[in-house]
């Protein structure tokens, strides 16, 4: 580019058809133009419709302090600043750019909006809360799993510390807000054998425990005297139990769905599904899931009380299979 020339202006409508690549384009644009305030107000653009909000807040600043007079990015600026709950700036914003464009109805619009959420909030004498989120924990014999339920969290955005008593987590949520939870944990862990990895529903956290011991809760003073060898129990293997009755079908469907999601293969998807079944189970489907899987050497997995409650349970591996005794 020639000195002095102006930089190419990216379309609108590009931005529309491929908001993603089009903020790739505009992010290796601005890599040889940092100046172009037109290339961040357009990135601004792309971040809404991916809805990055606070990434179009940023990028409509920069814009704006490269190019003060532009309602555009002011407009933009207002948008993302809405979208994360900032009523009162985006409203700053919005006025702000109407002064310099009368005539768009746009700023009228979105002063309305924001005004109106304002006087809500005020009227019920607070702002809108951020929303509460859940996190559950179960383990193995091998490893503490840590699930924090968030939708849609970017990989860039999650970061986990690990230290040998302590788990670190932080978490930029799709709205702007940042996410920490910091746990104080009741054993020992191995901090560079600690891992996670972020699913479209949740936030996995895998650690790596140094011996095969059996944690009575997660956080805590643990007594080193008085470790318990692990073994599989139904209190501490998977989450907490919720007794109240389900429908099978659908369950088997949504942990289906969500398996697809978070691409679940082989054993783990399989492993899932029963563990969710069994967590949420009556106390008489866990009893049909125990004596089943126990009578026939793990080869027969049955919910169904009222049958395996009056027989034995015979061995019936698949037809592919031999099933032998050790």
């Amino acid at each position: 580019m020639a000195a002095g020339a102006a930089p190419p202006r990216f379309s609108d409508g590009d931005i529309d058809r491929a908001p993603g690549a089009a903020a790739q384009e505009l992010t290796t644009a601005l890599e040889k133009n940092p100046d172009a305030a037109e290339y961040y107000c357009q990135r601004a653009y792309a971040h809404i419709l991916l809805q990055k909000y606070a990434d179009a807040v940023a990028d409509a600043k920069k814009s704006l302090e490269l190019n003060p007079s532009n309602a555009v990015a002011l407009l933009r600026k207002g948008l993302g600043e809405y979208h994360i709950k900032n009523y009162a700036s985006a409203l700053e914003s919005f006025r702000e750019g109407q002064m310099l464009d009368n005539i768009d109805d746009t700023f009228t619009i979105w002063i309305k909006r924001c005004e109106e959420t304002l006087n809500a909030s005020q009227a019920e004498g607070q702002q809108p809360l951020p929303p509460k989120i859940k996190y559950d924990w179960y383990q193995t014999e091998s490893q503490v799993i840590v699930t924090i339920m968030i939708k849609n969290a970017q990989k860039d955005d999650v970061s986990v510390q690990f230290s040998e008593k302590e788990m670190d987590a932080s978490v930029r949520l799709p709205s702007g807000e940042d996410y920490n939870l910091k746990l104080v944990l009741l054993h020992s862990i191995v901090p560079e054998q600690s891992t996670f990895k972020v699913l479209s529903t949740k936030v996995e956290i895998k650690m790596k425990k140094p011996e095969a011991v059996r944690w009575e809760k997660l956080e805590g003073q643990g007594d080193s005297s008085n470790l318990k060898q692990f073994t599989p129990d139904t209190q501490h293997l998977y989450p907490s139990s919720s007794h109240y009755t389900r429908n099978w079908d659908k369950l088997v469907v949504e942990i289906k769905e969500e398996e697809k999601n978070e691409k679940l293969e082989g054993d783990a998807a399989l492993n899932k599904l029963f563990q969710q079944i069994y967590s949420d189970g009556t106390d008489e489907v866990k009893r049909a899931m125990n004596k089943s899987f126990m009578e026939s050497g793990g080869t027969v997995l049955s919910t169904n009380w009222s049958d395996v409650g009056k027989r034995k349970v015979e061995v019936n591996p698949p037809d592919d299979m031999e099933w032998k005794k050790f």
